[in-house]
């Protein structure tokens, strides 16, 4: 991508931050009242993850978060995404809250407000408490209300110093990858299961909202992250496109349906028909779910190509969410998942920019008048420390570069985008891959838990102070 011939500029109250997940830094799983998340349970069961490995300790966050705030205010940042573990404050998701779990949740909002960094805190990043999971988990009922609850706590507790709200992140992982594909917590494969999961998060999300309203100043914003998928044909083939529908009504349409526009989408509702009955769907339930949000959040890092399946056996297995047996795209077998062409992140994840464009710009058309945030964004490279100690990371520096420049043309092509959040602030527990995938601006060292900003964290911390790209060859 040649350099601009003017600097890339963005609005002077334009959010410049970063964003962690509880379960991924904070460690200290048995501390203070906190009992076993999903994550927990699955991190331990052997062949879960790679190595065998775990978020016992991970980044060490929760005695450490003081540096790691510092470190933050050090590069500049001016606002900061964390996610609450539920089993820390509500140790079996039910009932009164532990104290000791949410006082480090007041500790780091302090801290964050101490330093000028905003803080947005989402409520549920993955880490279900684990009894909830041994009561059925998402696909029941009960674990929306019980959100609920959850969320009402913390929202008294929190509502006063946080203005930033997001309800869930990802329920599309949660579901699908949950209890679909089963490669991440509980580990399920039940394809209804999924879609039972997918409801039972929509109305967590919608009663949760509610619940929030009711224990919080009317300033504060309230949002919910989606990882809505960038769906792109193979060809102009009539069955092409229509491979393209299915996939985004049961990647996108299955959660802004409701939250958005109160219904599912009819052909998502036939598509699923053999899989699902939806009687889980109760009247008024879409009601709940259709709260009025003041912010929205979109999670972004490739975008997906399908196509119609050539032969009956070619069912949705590859589509970049981990190697599993089981799809996670219940009832649409007769789709087929494409490589998209260019240059790969770790992940195997292909890089382009242009796709986060198109997602912001569908999302101002698909909610017009709702601010949007970029919650996550970002990319997992081989980082390695050189003799010298530092850690240059120039691929980072371009792929920020290009997402940044994306985010900036949509802005001027007329979207309300209020401020992005790059993943990750540091190097953390990947999920099924363990710490072997290093997303972060920061890298840590974790048999010393020393934290060293690569130079893209340098290149990100210039962009925050100035309110502008930096060059792509900037590495100090």
């Amino acid at each position: 991508m040649p350099e601009p011939a003017t600097p890339v500029t963005f609005p002077p109250a334009f959010l410049w931050g970063a964003a962690t997940s509880a379960y991924q830094i904070e460690g200290a799983v048995r501390e203070d009242g906190r009992t076993p998340s999903i994550w927990d349970t699955f991190s331990h069961t052997p062949g879960k993850t790679a190595g065998g490995e775990n978020g016992d300790i991970a980044n060490d966050h929760y005695h450490l978060y003081r540096d790691d705030v510092a470190l933050m205010a050090e590069l500049g940042l001016t606002a900061y995404r964390f996610s609450v573990s539920w089993s820390r404050v509500q140790p079996t998701g039910r009932g009164p809250a532990v104290q000791r779990g949410l006082d480090f949740y007041r500790r780091l909002v302090d801290e964050l407000l101490s330093h000028n960094i905003k803080p947005a805190l989402t409520l549920y990043h993955w880490d279900l408490p684990q009894e909830l999971e041994d009561a059925g988990g998402w696909p029941e009922r009960d674990t929306a209300l019980r959100f609920a609850e959850y969320a009402q706590i913390v929202g008294e507790a929190l509502g006063d110093r946080v203005e930033q709200w997001i309800t869930l992140n990802e329920p599309w992982c949660s579901a699908f990858l949950g209890y679909g594909s089963g490669v991440h917590a509980p580990g399920r494969t039940d394809p209804e299961a999924s879609l039972r999961a997918a409801h039972h998060l929509n109305l967590a999300h919608g009663l949760g909202t509610s619940a929030l309203r009711t224990a919080m100043p009317a300033r504060n914003s309230i949002a919910v992250s989606l990882n809505s998928s960038v769906v792109r044909p193979r060809s102009q083939d009539p069955a092409d496109l229509v491979a393209v529908r299915r996939i985004d009504d049961l990647a996108n349409g299955i959660f802004h349906g409701p939250m958005l526009h109160g219904a599912y989408p009819e052909t998502l509702l036939a598509d699923t028909s053999s899989v699902t009955d939806w009687s889980y769907v109760l009247d008024g339930d879409l009601a709940l779910i259709n709260q009025p949000l003041d912010a929205l959040g979109l999670n972004y890092y490739t975008p997906t190509l399908v196509g119609a399946a050539e032969t009956a056996t070619d069912g949705p297995r590859a589509d970049g969410h981990g190697a599993s047996d089981h799809s996670p795209w219940p009832g649409v077998d007769d789709v087929m998942f494409h490589q998209t062409p260019g240059e790969r992140t770790e992940m195997g994840w292909t890089i382009d920019p242009t796709g986060l464009h198109e997602l912001i710009m569908r999302y101002t058309t698909e909610a017009p008048g709702l601010p949007l945030y970029v919650t996550e964004n970002g990319a997992a490279y081989d980082d390695k420390p050189d003799p010298d100690g530092r850690v240059h990371d120039p691929e980072r520096i371009a792929y920020l570069h290009g997402h940044l420049s994306a985010v900036r043309r949509a802005i001027t092509d007329g979207a309300d985008v209020r401020g992005y959040y790059l993943w990750s602030l540091m190097d953390n527990f990947e999920w099924a891959y363990g710490y072997d995938k290093r997303f972060g601006a920061v890298y840590v060292d974790y048999a010393t838990q020393a934290r060293t900003p690569k130079s893209s964290a340098l290149w990100y911390g210039e962009a925050a102070r100035t309110g502008a790209l930096p060059s792509v060859n900037t590495t100090e």
